[in-house]
């Protein structure tokens, strides 16, 4: 039985959308946790250090050490929720592509986990990056391919002209 739902793709690529039209089609109830929370939850100074992460303006994003340990730590709990009973979907973007999901690997081992590419144009995905007004220009499209290099999906979807409600009942049509 699948316990935890990992989408991997890059800013306004669609995941957000996706998480949330899976929490309506499962059956039972899911968390939705990201990176974006993750990211929220630190304190401010850490969002604009070379210890936490940075977001430059042209829509690169580099982490420090400091960040790395709390997302070792984050990672760990969310796995830890997954053994202690909850169905979890995580809303990620592996800015390290495969190290990042051997990352994610080692903390969910022995857990069931639906790997999930969910990807996007870069010229669409940068559209949207600009209508949301909440992303740095540039990041959209710099991370469009790259937070799949190397990556091993059980499943991929493409939110480029396919509505989150239809990738959604894909995903859940593959969960145990």
């Amino acid at each position: 039985m699948t316990e935890v739902i990992v989408l991997n793709g890059g800013s306004s690529s669609g995941k957000s959308g996706i998480v949330r039209c899976l929490q309506a089609v499962l059956p039972d109830p899911w968390l939705a946790l990201g990176t974006d929370t993750l990211v929220d939850a630190l304190p401010a100074v850490m969002r604009a250090s070379d210890a936490g992460i940075e977001f430059a303006p042209d829509g690169e994003v580099t982490v420090g050490p400091e960040f790395r340990t709390l997302e070792a730590a984050w990672i760990e709990g969310i796995a830890a929720m997954a053994r202690a009973g909850a169905r979890v979907v995580v809303d990620e973007v592996f800015l390290g592509g495969a190290d990042s999901q051997r990352r994610w690997q080692q903390a969910l081992r022995g857990v069931e986990v639906l790997w999930v590419g969910v990807r996007c144009d870069s010229a669409v995905a940068a559209g949207r990056e600009v209508a949301r007004g909440d992303r740095a220009i540039g990041m959209a499209a710099s991370q469009a391919e790259s937070v799949h290099r190397g990556v091993v999906y059980d499943l991929e979807v493409d939110t480029t002209r396919t509505e989150a409600m239809e990738c959604a009942r894909a995903i859940a049509a593959r969960v145990g």
